[in-house]
């Protein structure tokens, strides 16, 4: 792992300074970096996904105990950086590009380098990493509902970010995010990180959270993509009743006709707007709708 002195040295080699454009902000408090690697509990045979690795700092005591890390970084110069100072790991393989190739799906670059390394090492799929803002929230998306699933998630976010994970129903940050993490697994707050543990320092604190895959969770659900859809469906006129809302949902959602009756079913009060919804009513709507 490297310190702000270290990372300030191989940026000056380079001749580049943190990329505002890009949200760079590295973490460089070494006992939170060891805490993160801590909480996640890399086994031997555990294939991680790092996102935004920058220099490698984080990379490296990755690679120390996975067995094998695919990261990301779409700084090309940091990706560059990332590789000369971790030629020596023959479980690594650094990606410079966008992790995403669009808000609804993974760079398909990288679905292949994961599901290579997981044809050989079987193991958990975890995201371990310090999320840079923007890919934050379509990344864990993904890795909930996408073509890889991740078996859990170990990450630094911005504040924002960490309230729209943990939020409770009727709560403002309350939304697709955190009912789908909450209907699939378990979602922890592991520590609040103030912004002198970054460099550059950011404006806002942000937070490390673990996201746990939860077997009996997932059994009880039918379809993950019809819960996405009936969930973004619904929260796109969150203002709305569900006995309003339901009718402008769209796809091959919008064909259902009884309504009604599955509110009832569910219990549900279609006079209750989306957001007071819990998750589980969610998965109720979704099973009788898949």
């Amino acid at each position: 792992m490297q310190s702000k002195r270290q990372i300030e040295q191989l940026l000056s080699s380079s001749g580049v300074r943190p990329n505002k454009r890009f949200g760079q902000h590295f973490l460089i408090d070494l006992n939170l970096m060891r805490l993160l690697i801590d909480s996640a509990d890399i086994r031997k045979n555990d294939v991680v996904l790092e996102v935004g690795c920058a220099t490698g700092s984080l990379t490296e005591a990755i690679t120390e105990k996975a067995g094998f890390c695919v990261a990301v970084e779409i700084d090309a110069v940091l990706a560059q950086i990332a590789k000369t100072q971790l030629a020596d790991r023959p479980n690594l393989e650094i990606i410079a590009a966008d992790c995403l190739k669009n808000k609804f799906e993974i760079n398909p670059v990288v679905i292949d380098a994961l599901s290579c390394a997981r044809s050989e090492h079987k193991g958990r799929l975890l995201l371990i990493a310090n999320l840079p803002y923007a890919a934050g929230t379509p990344l864990m998306l993904n890795l909930i509902t996408g073509k890889l699933i991740a078996d859990a998630m170990f990450v630094t976010v911005q504040k924002e970010v960490a309230d729209r994970m943990m939020a409770i129903t009727g709560t403002k940050d309350y939304g697709i995010l955190s009912i789908l993490l909450s209907a699939t697994g378990d979602v922890k707050h592991i520590r609040t990180l103030k912004p002198t543990v970054f460099w550059p320092k950011p404006q806002v604190n942000s937070a490390m959270i673990s996201y746990i895959r939860n077997a009996e969770k997932i059994r009880q659900i039918k379809s993950i993509e019809t819960l996405s859809a009936i969930t973004g469906g619904l929260l796109q006129h969150r203002r709305k009743m569900l006995k309003a809302g339901c009718k402008l949902i769209t796809g091959k959602l919008g064909k259902i006709d009884n309504w009604p009756e599955i509110f009832a079913k569910c219990r549900i009060d279609p006079n209750n707007r989306p957001d007071q919804l819990k998750p589980e009513q969610f998965v109720c709507l979704a099973n009788l709708c898949a």
